[in-house]
């Protein structure tokens, strides 16, 4: 083929190409996390995740309307088991105990209470919990941040 010929075929089928655009060093903002929806989370299809000291269920994380994050989660820890260190949150937290006796402990305090128990730990408190019965012990986790809640 004759390079004028060649050169002719390759503008006519350019169009045809997929286009290059240029690589970006800088990485594109991540998109806005969609705020949740009204929902009904059913226990029996929450997803099991077992772990060293009991077990996790993952129930909801994200934005709401009015609200910068809503997170839910349900532990179980087996008997004698700590959730982890005491550490301080920045947020504010709300413990609802389903099953077995849970031991509160925060800022160098401790409560123990049964299934139905609430417990609150204020925004800025060192906190953990501990399974003090002899059976399992179930607890959903609710906690949030506003705008209010310090962000370091």
């Amino acid at each position: 083929m004759k390079p004028h010929l060649a050169l002719a075929a390759l503008f006519a089928l350019s169009p045809m190409l997929p286009a290059q655009t240029p690589k970006s060093t800088v990485p594109a903002p991540a998109a806005p996390a969609a705020h949740l929806l009204s929902n009904l989370h059913d226990w029996e299809k929450l997803t099991v995740i077992p772990t060293p000291k009991g077990a996790r269920r993952d129930v909801f994380d994200g934005p709401t309307a009015t609200v910068d994050k809503l997170h839910c989660h349900i532990t179980t820890l087996n008997p004698g088991e700590k959730s982890g260190e005491p550490s301080r949150h920045k947020q504010e937290e709300v413990i609802v105990v389903k099953e077995g006796t849970l031991e509160a402990h925060w800022d160098g305090q401790s409560k123990t209470g049964g299934p139905g128990s609430v417990i609150f730990f204020a925004a800025g408190a060192t906190t953990f919990l501990r399974n003090a019965g002899t059976t399992p012990c179930t607890y959903i986790v609710v906690y949030y941040y506003t705008p209010l809640t310090p962000k370091s």
